[in-house]
């Protein structure tokens, strides 16, 4: 099954990260960068970023290494792990880098690590893909 492929452009896009705030910021050829600055509407019941959207980062920045979504490969996720490191607050810009790990003929690994201004881990991930196509 195949898609258009995804670029900056088509990424951005993205209905569901636009509401949040996301932008997708680089495509290469084994990872992909996407950011967000933490705003009022990211806040959590304590106040600094909702789990959801460090989740929300890790899930869809895994998709974007140039031989997936900008290849025009379907895919969907099977497995996501996150771990939680440090809070991020209200205005930390979080910067979130996936790395391709393994490309199969019907299967993707994915890692991500989201920091924040500072270079700190805030939390980072494992995401399983199934490929489509």
């Amino acid at each position: 099954m195949a898609v258009e492929p995804a670029t900056l452009e088509s990424g951005n896009r993205i209905p569901f990260l636009q509401t949040l705030g996301i932008q997708l910021r680089e495509i290469g050829d084994r990872h992909a960068i996407m950011q967000v600055t933490v705003s009022e509407m990211h806040r959590n019941y304590l106040g600094g970023a909702h789990g959801g959207l460090l989740a929300t980062l890790v899930d869809t920045v895994a998709f974007f290494p140039r031989p997936l979504l900008p290849s025009g490969t379907a895919c969907t996720t099977t497995s996501l792990n996150v771990s939680y490191i440090r809070p991020a607050a209200v205005g930390d810009t979080l910067t979130a880098r996936s790395e391709l790990l393994h490309l199969g003929r019907r299967t993707a690994s994915v890692r991500v690590e989201i920091t924040n201004q500072d270079a700190g881990l805030v939390a980072h991930g494992v995401i399983g893909l199934l490929l489509l196509g």
